[in-house]
């Protein structure tokens, strides 16, 4: 299904309005004790290395691709707060992530509209379940599956065995590129098969790159995978 979503600029705009939630307090102390939890239970690392790269890159994927700015800064900060359900419970984090975040924004001045767009992009970005339905939600469930990466292994003990932080830290290098003319999005990834094989990658990424497919097709969009070189979907 390819999107011909577009939405009019309501009210005043949000621009700027990114930064200024990346410095409230509020917002920074619920991004860090997110990660503190996820720490406590040995998850990767979903601080704000991972949310600011995640909203950059959702901010991106709709910016290149030619969409409003409105919804190009709707995905920034989607991005920054997908992930902020993590310091109540992992279980069902996207759902407790979206109340958290209502009055937020609601602070911040967003119109009904915007708000229930970015509501709808965070409760909806895991591969459980998740549906791209709207341009927001397409873009931040492309960027948080796109985030894999060794520097997201907090403390990678090999001998533990845990394919989670075998497949990050396998990987040295990542990068999320976009083609506005050939319309496609590429995942490009280094891995070292010393640390992990491709099918342990596959393994525990494959529904991820499932959705990333649907999602880049909402948006009129090719998802490709490159794995050292050779392209792989």
């Amino acid at each position: 299904m390819t999107a011909n979503y577009r939405v009019e600029k309501k009210g005043d705009g949000l621009e700027g309005t990114y930064e200024k939630l990346l410095a409230d307090t509020q917002v920074r102390e619920y991004v860090e004790l997110a990660d503190e939890a996820m720490a406590s239970i040995g998850y990767t690392e979903h601080g704000f290395r991972h949310v600011s790269l995640v909203a950059e890159n959702a901010g991106r994927i709709l910016q290149t691709l030619g969409f409003p700015e409105d919804e190009v800064e709707s995905a920034r900060i989607a991005g920054l707060l997908h992930d902020i359900g993590n310091l109540v419970s992992r279980e069902v984090h996207p759902q407790i992530g979206a109340v958290l975040a209502h009055p937020i924004m609601m602070r911040f001045g967003l119109d009904a509209h915007q708000v229930g767009t970015i509501l709808g992009a965070i409760g909806n970005h895991e591969e459980e379940g998740g549906v791209p339905f709207n341009a927001v939600n397409a873009a931040l469930i492309i960027a948080d599956k796109a985030d894999v990466h060794r520097s997201r292994v907090r403390d990678y003990q090999p001998e533990l065995e845990d394919i989670h932080d075998d497949v990050n830290y396998a990987c040295v290098e990542a990068s999320l590129e976009i083609d506005s003319t050939e319309k496609t999005i590429t995942l490009n990834l280094t891995i070292d098969t010393e640390i992990a094989t491709l099918m342990e990658y596959f393994e525990i990424f494959t529904s991820r790159m499932v959705v990333s497919r649907e999602a880049a097709e909402y948006l009129g969009a090719q998802f490709r995978l490159v794995i050292n070189g050779t392209l792989l979907s």
